[in-house]
């Protein structure tokens, strides 16, 4: 909540609260570190989890935030690509972490992982965009539509100038005119 940005301006996040819902759903052992309650952790606690994130969403859009999210899933063999793309070429090593390629051991399991989190969290008030995202400029493309399809349901508009100000702006002219 700290870091959502204020009234009238754009935020982008990267996961954020729902790696929740997802490396600790792969890793179990990082849920055991998070020092929380035993009582908290049992049966429910992926569906509480889940019902926690859709209502702090559904709390953000009856305060004026449009939530929108993006699932830019690229796939094993892109991503496979793209990694080792990351470690033939110098420029791009500082993208990498031989983590990533750890990881790749815990494929479906993610990709349950993120499926339930997705079908879990989706509103009408802040839906899930699923983007393939093997072709960059597809999913730019297809991002690009989905924040313009948004920020068009906004109905905005340039502020009325009031007279005063047009007189203003009359005055500042002529000066400038000069």
């Amino acid at each position: 909540m700290k870091s959502l940005p204020n009234r009238g301006h754009i935020g982008i996040f990267n996961r954020s609260y729902y790696e929740e819902v997802l490396v600790v759903r792969v890793h179990s052992e990082f849920l055991g570190k998070q020092k929380l309650p035993p009582k908290l952790i049992g049966k429910k606690i992926w569906s509480e989890r889940f019902e926690d994130i859709r209502n702090f969403e559904q709390y953000l859009a009856r305060n004026g935030v449009v939530v929108r999210k993006f699932f830019l899933h690229v796939s094993k063999k892109e991503q496979k690509r793209r990694f080792l793309d990351r470690i033939d070429h110098s420029e791009k090593n500082w993208k990498f972490s031989s983590n990533d390629a750890s990881e790749r051991d815990f494929w479906d399991d993610y990709m349950g992982a993120y499926e339930e989190m997705i079908q879990e969290t989706a509103t009408k008030e802040s839906p899930w965009y699923v983007v393939p995202a093997d072709n960059k400029w597809f999913t730019r493309a297809a991002v690009a539509a989905a924040v313009i399809e948004a920020l068009a349901s906004l109905d905005l508009e340039y502020p009325e100038v009031g007279k005063e100000k047009l007189k203003e702006l009359a005055m500042a002219k002529k000066k400038l005119l000069k």
